[in-house]
């Protein structure tokens, strides 16, 4: 089945009229296709876009969650068929695909409450005639460039504070997981957003990226991807006087002391590491273990892991499914080759032996035993399921070793010391902080993102995402 461009509250055909394949990464199936857009489609829903920004502006707060809300009922209504379409084309289990789905619902609830919360201030004037106060206003049309990973919960989470704030939106969804967001947009256009504030455009990035960033009536940009990609975006945009938000890596330590519960710890690093494929910016991709219980710890991180089911992620005892693509598989599995030059290879490496997944993207769940963080496993991030494991001699060494990247998204920390926990929680140098839970729990009420060059910008989500989607305008009203 062909699906459409969403553009001024219509289905429209790319100017191209031609569609790239959607494809299952579970054995390589063509599921469905998609608009391989132009600078001529970016175009047509920008202009649509700065149309209706005045109109969708002046509604009230209210008005505005209404539609919000709505959307968050359509979803509700499909969560396990949307959930199963998400799984087909990202790889995910179906668990994770529905569950993705509700907390997109719950993001799109949370914001709709937004609209009943305070959005300004009242600051004491030096004069007694004069009341000074402060309002948030809508920066206008926004340009939103999501990833793959969450293909439904990252285009939520940035679509609806900048529609309850008074913005209007273009999308452009990742072109792994299209289908995700066509429910998104599908979910609005139900409920009867009004023409122009929604539009979608599938295409390249380097064409529909390039023009958001570019075009002079996009006034922000929220990205959420590589490192490479963001700092490019961020350079083009600033110059261009637009507001930028980068999400972008994460080299996420587990700190495992030598009181911890090892079968709890070892559970924590299976699930934050091998969950998703390991395709999460807040994946445990290192686990840094104190020296008493280094050996008894690998020993049941690799029972356990030989444990898992990996296969069909639409099956219900399926633990892992594939990557997202053969290219993303294909890079994955060149960085296995790369720590195998400079680490020791505990268990898994290369492509399972079912013959049933030998047209998928599957990669084993891979454990690597460091000596050192020089190796290129343990500095980039990977986006698959490998663990990088590293001894440590006391907390205070495995501090330095978790702090020891360019990253700082998310970091967990296993202990029954609430002293040394809580010098963690002041001492990491990350954005969140885990202490005996995963380093890849996060809620949508709660305000996301990193330190150093994980994050940019004022953070996604929760209460803060005001701070990107808004400016605000202070008031001096004199009563003569």
């Amino acid at each position: 089945m062909r699906y459409l461009n969403y553009i001024d509250g219509q289905w429209q055909e790319p100017s191209s009229d031609s569609y790239n394949k959607n494809l299952s990464s579970h054995n390589g199936e063509v599921i469905d296709e998609f608009p391989a857009s132009t600078v001529e489609d970016v175009q047509k829903a920008i202009a649509a876009a700065k149309e209706a920004f005045p109109a969708w502006k002046k509604l009230s707060y209210q008005k505005r969650a209404f539609y919000l809300q709505k959307a968050a009922e359509v979803l509700k209504e499909k969560a396990e068929e949307v959930g199963r379409d998400l799984t087909l084309e990202e790889g995910k289990t179906l668990a994770e695909g529905i569950g993705e789905t509700r907390r997109a619902i719950s993001i799109l609830e949370y914001f709709a409450g937004e609209a009943m919360q305070p959005v300004g201030s009242v600051i004491p004037s030096v004069n007694e005639e004069t009341m000074v106060y402060t309002k948030r206003i809508p920066l206008g049309p926004v340009g939103l460039i999501t990833s793959w990973n969450f293909p439904i919960a990252i285009p939520v989470w940035k679509m609806a504070p900048a529609l309850i704030y008074g913005n209007t939106v273009v999308i452009k969804p990742a072109d792994l997981t299209p289908k995700s967001v066509y429910h998104i947009m599908n979910a609005f256009h139900e409920a009867g957003i009004p023409p122009g504030v929604v539009n979608c455009v599938f295409g390249p990035g380097s064409v529909i990226g390039a023009e958001l960033v570019e075009n002079s009536d996009i006034k922000a940009i929220s990205f959420t991807g590589s490192n490479q990609v963001g700092r490019m975006i961020q350079e083009q945009a600033i110059s261009r006087g637009k507001k930028v938000q980068l999400e972008m890596g994460g080299k996420n330590p587990l700190v495992v002391l030598a009181d911890a519960d090892i079968n709890r710890a070892v559970e924590l690093a299976v699930k934050g590491a091998f969950m998703s494929t390991g395709q999460k910016c807040t994946a445990t991709s290192r686990v840094i273990v104190e020296e008493g219980i280094y050996e008894e710890f690998l020993t049941r991180l690799v029972e356990r892991t030989q444990s898992l089911k990996i296969g069909n992620p639409l099956e219900e005892d399926t633990f892992m499914g594939p990557c997202v693509s053969e290219s993303q598989r294909e890079k994955v599995l060149a960085m296995i080759e790369e720590g195998k030059k400079e680490a020791t290879l505990i268990y898994g490496g290369g492509i399972p032996a079912d013959p049933g997944l030998q047209e998928g993207f599957y990669v084993q769940p891979t454990i690597f035993e460091l000596s050192s963080q020089e190796a290129r496993i343990a500095r980039e991030e990977i986006f698959g399921p490998v663990i990088a494991l590293l001894k440590a001699k006391n907390y205070q060494e495995a501090l330095q070793l978790a702090n020891d990247t360019e990253f700082g998204l998310s970091a967990s920390i296993c202990t029954n010391n609430l002293s040394l926990a809580q010098q963690f929680i002041d001492q990491i140098e990350a954005g969140m902080v885990h202490v005996n839970s995963e380093t890849s729990g996060a809620e949508p009420q709660v305000s996301f993102g990193g330190v150093k060059n994980s994050s940019d910008g004022p953070r996604e989500q929760g209460k803060t995402a005001i701070e990107f989607y808004t400016q605000v305008k202070v008031i001096y009203l004199d009563q003569h």
